[in-house]
């Protein structure tokens, strides 16, 4: 079988069996798909912003924004639409192309969706990548979101349905899978993972990614969190995970994810350099840049620009949404339009 065919019915003795191959040919495995799809020494580069912080309904044990668990973080309301456009304008000077979002919402309300529209709108006009996690959304929300510009929607699984309950049991798997189904119905492009380190099992993790890799389409971005103990969260004192385990599963999920950018997420602050190092090795592409991931700190910007010259590893670029670009476009469309119009032809967007 060639290495480049997508998949999507990838079954658990086969998944168990990519994980227990030996680590050499595991990662060259891993490692060969890569280049087939990616420039072995580009990453994509994105900053994570929270808009809207703690006093979360949801009981995800992991979770230090959640109303359940006391863990000394404090309450904010959401930011205002100019502040958050301050903020993607620095990420943008740094180097990141995509700007993500997160509220700790259970789902977006009427209320607030016209701000959130607006961050996109604006975020988008800077000519950044733009992506949004704000929990649950109605199909409405999502062709809405679409409609103002998103091209991101972030909603991970977290887990395998078999552990899910042991982590969550404010929200269903269903719903979570019905959310994603409503983005991709949308238009909008689907970002989704998982956590490692919660007291899951091989067959949990190996469960996760079927999750994903059998979906009608592959997620474009899967985040590979290793779990970021807070003090104050169920999940506080849960053993560490070991480093090679933590590796095997991005290898695992960009063989089975060709096409997906695999993101080394959550947890590279206590990450050295040559995990890392082996981490896109092993077909990591994609990493959250600056100081903060939402809550929870993150490797300094001098940090992973040390580590990428040593790597000998560089950013990706990005389409450009400038504004200049987008009227630019219009124009042409309103002039495309006009001629076939005086021809007679009449297209539908």
């Amino acid at each position: 079988m060639s290495l480049s065919i997508i998949r999507h019915d990838w079954s658990l003795p086969e998944v168990i069996e990519l994980f227990q191959l030996p680590f050499n040919d595991l990662i060259f495995k891993a490692q060969t798909i890569h280049r087939q799809f990616f420039d072995a020494n580009k990453v994509q580069v994105s900053t994570l912003l929270s808009i809207k912080t703690g006093a979360c309904p949801e009981d995800c044990k992991y979770c230090p924004q959640s109303v359940h668990y006391d863990t000394g973080l404090e309450k904010e309301k959401l930011l205002e639409v100019q502040k958050v456009i301050e903020k993607a304008k620095a990420a943008k000077a740094i180097g990141s192309t995509r700007f993500c979002m997160g509220a700790a919402w259970k789902h977006p309300t009427a209320r607030d969706m016209p701000y959130v529209l607006e961050m996109v709108k604006g975020v988008k006009a800077l000519g950044m990548e733009t992506c949004m996690t704000l929990g649950k959304l109605s199909q409405d929300q999502a062709h809405a979101l679409s409609e103002a510009g998103l091209d991101f929607y972030n909603h991970n699984l977290d887990t395998s349905p078999e552990f899910y309950g042991n982590i969550i049991t404010t929200r269903t798997y269903a719903e979570r899978l019905q959310t994603l189904a409503y983005v991709r119905e949308a238009g909008i492009k689907i970002c989704s993972g998982g956590i490692l380190g919660m007291g899951e099992s091989l067959k949990d993790r190996a469960s996760l990614l079927i999750q994903l890799a059998n979906l009608d389409e592959h997620p474009e971005s899967v985040p590979i969190n290793n779990l970021v103990k807070v003090k104050g969260t169920p999940l506080a004192n849960e053993q560490d995970i070991e480093p090679f385990d933590f590796i095997r599963m991005l290898a695992v999920a960009r063989i089975m994810m060709p096409k997906s950018h695999v993101r080394l997420s959550a947890g590279r602050e206590q990450m050295n350099e040559q995990m890392q190092a082996l981490a896109f090795l092993a077909g990591a592409n994609s990493i959250f840049y600056g100081d903060k991931l939402l809550t929870t700190s993150n490797p300094q910007v001098e940090k992973d620009n040390a580590l990428f010259i040593k790597l000998g590893i560089s950013p990706e670029q990005c389409e450009d949404y400038s504004d200049e670009i987008h009227r630019a476009a219009i124009v042409q469309a309103i002039s495309e339009q006009t001629h076939n119009s005086m021809s007679g032809n009449i297209n539908e967007a």
